[in-house]
């Protein structure tokens, strides 16, 4: 399975952007899916993830101002991001479920500054 994420760049305090993550390759069943993200620094960290069903879980610094959707037609899953703080900078990571193996995909830089 391979994952391609986009959707990162630079934006202003308050500003948005939308994430996108797709998965292909070999793909039978996909499971969980989900966003991490790394500051320089830091540990990886959970954003946000979504069941097959829909059921979300997000990181208490997240809630309220970001929105995690999954396409399942297109296996692909989205990280709508508002009100960007410039603590959100990070390198951001998605990660799908398939068979109980966790892949990884290469990450898309979100920069949060005037």
């Amino acid at each position: 399975v391979q994952l391609q994420a986009s959707g990162g760049g630079l934006v202003q305090p308050g500003g948005s952007l939308r994430l996108s993550c797709a998965a292909s390759g070999s793909i039978f069943s996909i499971g969980s899916m989900g966003w991490y993200r790394q500051a320089p620094g830091k540990q990886r960290e959970l954003v946000a993830t979504i069941t097959t069903g829909g059921s979300t879980n997000y990181a208490d610094s997240v809630k309220g101002r970001f929105t995690i959707s999954r396409d399942n037609a297109k296996n692909t899953v989205y990280l709508q991001m508002n009100s960007l703080k410039p603590e959100d900078a990070a390198v951001y990571y998605c990660r799908v479920f398939q068979r109980g193996y966790g892949y990884w995909g290469q990450g898309t830089l979100v920069t949060v500054s005037s």
